[in-house]
C-alpha cells in the first residue's frame, strides 16, 4: 500500500509542470479579473409598512388592499421601462449609456434594483430596497430615487383607489336616485289612472255598490208605487170625472159601483175570468158604471176636474222620469263599480309589481346611501394619511466600502480551481497511459516475475532543461493569460459582459 502511494506520488511529481502550468494559468486569470472588476456598491433603503392609524372597527379605509399585494404593485408601477430608462439617464447610472440599447438598460437596470416585498400577517413590515453601481454615489443617489417613487406610487395607487370608490357610489347613488323617482312616478301615475280600481279601495267599493243595489231596489219599489198611483187615478178620473171624491161625497150607486170593483177584483183572485161569478160581478160593474156616468154628466163640465187631473198626473209623471233617470244613473255607476271591481285583482297584481320594484330600487339607495357614507369616510382617512402606509426608517446612505466584488474570495477560488484542475488533468495523463512502469505490471501482464529492473536515469543537464520549461511554461502562463485577457476586456468585449454571457448560457 505505501509503495503504491509513493509510486503515483513519484508520478505526480514527474508531471508536476502540467499540475503548475494549470494551475498557474487559472490562478493568474482569476486574479486578473479579481483586479480588473470594477467596483460594485450597494445602497440601502428602509421603509417600513405601518398598520392603519385608525382601527377598521371605528372607520375602515375602502383601500383593502394588503400590504404584499399593494407592494407588489407599486414596484411593477416603479420597475416600468420608461421609469427604468428615466432614472438611469437622470443619474447617469452608465457611462456609455448613449451606446447602448433600451433594452439593455432596463434588463440591467432590473438585475440591479431590488425591491423586497414582505409576507407579513398584521398588516406591518420591513421593506428593503437596494441598487448595485459603479460609484457609491450613484448607488444612494438612484436607491433615494426609487424610495420617493415608491412613496408617491403608494399614495398616488391609495388616493386614486379611495377616489374612484367614491366616484363610484356618488354615481351609483345618483343613479338610484334617479330610477327612485321615475320609479316612483309610475306608481303615482297607475294610482291615479286607476284610483277606482285599488287594492285598499276594493271594501268601500263593494260597499258603495250593495247600498246602491239597496238604492234601485227602494226606487223599483217608489216607481211601483207611483205607478199604481197613476193608474187609480186615471181609473177613478175616467170612470167619476172627478178625482177629490170622498166617502160622504159619493152618490149611493158610487158607493155601490166601489163596492162592485172590489168584488170584482177579489172574485178575479180566485175565480177564472170565465166564471158565472165573475160574469156577474162585471155585468152588474158595467150597468152600474153606466148610470152613474148618467148622474155625473162625465164629459160636459171636465175642464176644471181635467185640469186638476193634468197636474197630478204630471206631478206623478215627473216623479217617475226623476226616478226613472236617477235609477239610470245609479245603474251606470254600479257597471263602473262592478268594472272596477273586476279589474282590482289584476290591478294588484301590477301595482305589487311596482311596488316591489320601487321596494328594490330604495333598498339599493339606502344600501348605496351607506356606502357613499363609508366611502367618503375611507377617502377622508386616505388624505390624512390615516390609513395604511409607508414610512422611510432609513434613507440610502453613500456606502463608502464595495459591496462587490470579493477579490481575496475570487482569487483563493481561482487558485482551488487551477489545482483542482491540475489534478485532474495529471490524473487522466496517468489513466490514459497505458505503458508499463513498474515490475508488478510486468507480472500481471506476462504471468512473469523480473529478475532486476532499472531505472531511468538522467543527466543534470537534462534535469536542468527539465526545469528551465516548466519555469519558463509558468512564467509564460503568469504572464501571457492576464495579457491576452486584458486584450480581451479592451479590444474585444468587457470580461464582466463574457461573465455574464457565459453564466446565462450555462444557466448560472
Amino acid at each position: 500500500m505505501i509503495a503504491d502511494i509513493k509510486f503515483f506520488i513519484s508520478l505526480f511529481l514527474r508531471r508536476l509542470h502540467y499540475f503548475l502550468l494549470v494551475l498557474v494559468c487559472i490562478a493568474a486569470a482569476g486574479s486578473y479579473l479579481a483586479v480588473t472588476l470594477p467596483k460594485v456598491y450597494r445602497a440601502e433603503a428602509r421603509l417600513l409598512v405601518e398598520s392603519p392609524t385608525i382601527p377598521d372597527d371605528l372607520a375602515a379605509s375602502t383601500v383593502r388592499a394588503g400590504s404584499t399585494e399593494l407592494l407588489g404593485a407599486v414596484r411593477q408601477r416603479v420597475l416600468t421601462r420608461s421609469n427604468l430608462l428615466e432614472t438611469a439617464r437622470e443619474h447617469n447610472v452608465y457611462e456609455d449609456i448613449t451606446e447602448m440599447t433600451g433594452e439593455e438598460i432596463v434588463e440591467d437596470m432590473t438585475e440591479r434594483v431590488q425591491i423586497g416585498v414582505p409576507v407579513t400577517r398584521d398588516g406591518t413590515g420591513l421593506v428593503l430596497i437596494t441598487f448595485e453601481a459603479s460609484s457609491g454615489k450613484i448607488s444612494a443617489d438612484v436607491t433615494n430615487a426609487i424610495l420617493n417613487q415608491i412613496l408617491e406610487q403608494n399614495v398616488e395607487i391609495r388616493t386614486e383607489a379611495s377616489g374612484q370608490t367614491l366616484e363610484f357610489f356618488e354615481q351609483e347613488v345618483a343613479r338610484l336616485n334617479t330610477e327612485l323617482a321615475e320609479q316612483g312616478a309610475r306608481v303615482l301615475e297607475f294610482q291615479l289612472k286607476n284610483r277606482n280600481a285599488l287594492p285598499e279601495s276594493v271594501e268601500f267599493q263593494r260597499t258603495r255598490l250593495t247600498a246602491l243595489q239597496e238604492r234601485v231596489s227602494q226606487i223599483n219599489r217608489e216607481f211601483s208605487s207611483l205607478s199604481d198611483r197613476r193608474a187609480r187615478l186615471t181609473e177613478l178620473f175616467e170612470q167619476t170625472g172627478r178625482i177629490d171624491l170622498s166617502e160622504a161625497s159619493m152618490s149611493p150607486e158610487q158607493r155601490q159601483l166601489r163596492e162592485l170593483q172590489g168584488d170584482l177584483a177579489a172574485a178575479l183572485v180566485i175565480y177564472s175570468p170565465e166564471s158565472p161569478r165573475v160574469i156577474q160581478l162585471r155585468t152588474q160593474v158595467e150597468s152600474l158604471q153606466e148610470r152613474v156616468n148618467a148622474q155625473t154628466g162625465r164629459g160636459v163640465q171636465g175642464n176644471g176636474l181635467l185640469t186638476a187631473y193634468s197636474l197630478q198626473i204630471s206631478d206623478i209623471d215627473g216623479q217617475i222620469s226623476f226616478l226613472a233617470e236617477q235609477k239610470s244613473q245609479i245603474e251606470e255607476e254600479m257597471d263602473k263599480l262592478i268594472d272596477a271591481i273586476d279589474a282590482t285583482p289584476e290591478n294588484a297584481i301590477t301595482l305589487g309589481t311596482l311596488q316591489r320594484d320601487y321596494d328594490n330600487i330604495s333598498e339599493q339607495f339606502d344600501q348605496a346611501t351607506v356606502a357613499l357614507a363609508e366611502a367618503r369616510t375611507g377617502d377622508r382617512i386616505e388624505a390624512l394619511s390615516k390609513g395604511q402606509r409607508i414610512v422611510v426608517i432609513e434613507e440610502a446612505s453613500v456606502p463608502e466600502t464595495p459591496f462587490a466584488p470579493n477579490r481575496k474570495l475570487i482569487v483563493a477560488g481561482s487558485v482551488m480551481a487551477g489545482a483542482a484542475a491540475g489534478a485532474a488533468l495529471v490524473f487522466l495523463m496517468v489513466l490514459l497511459n497505458q505503458g508499463i512502469r513498474r515490475p508488478v505490471e510486468v507480472t500481471n501482464a506476462f504471468g512473469a516475475k523480473p529478475f532486476a529492473t532499472l531505472p531511468y536515469l538522467t543527466t543534470p543537464r537534462q534535469t536542468l532543461v527539465r526545469y528551465l520549461k516548466i519555469a519558463f511554461s509558468i512564467i509564460a502562463a503568469a504572464i501571457g493569460v492576464p495579457a491576452l485577457l486584458y486584450l480581451v476586456h479592451t479590444q474585444i468585449m468587457p470580461l464582466e459582459t463574457v461573465i455574464e454571457r457565459i453564466s446565462s448560457m450555462v444557466g448560472a
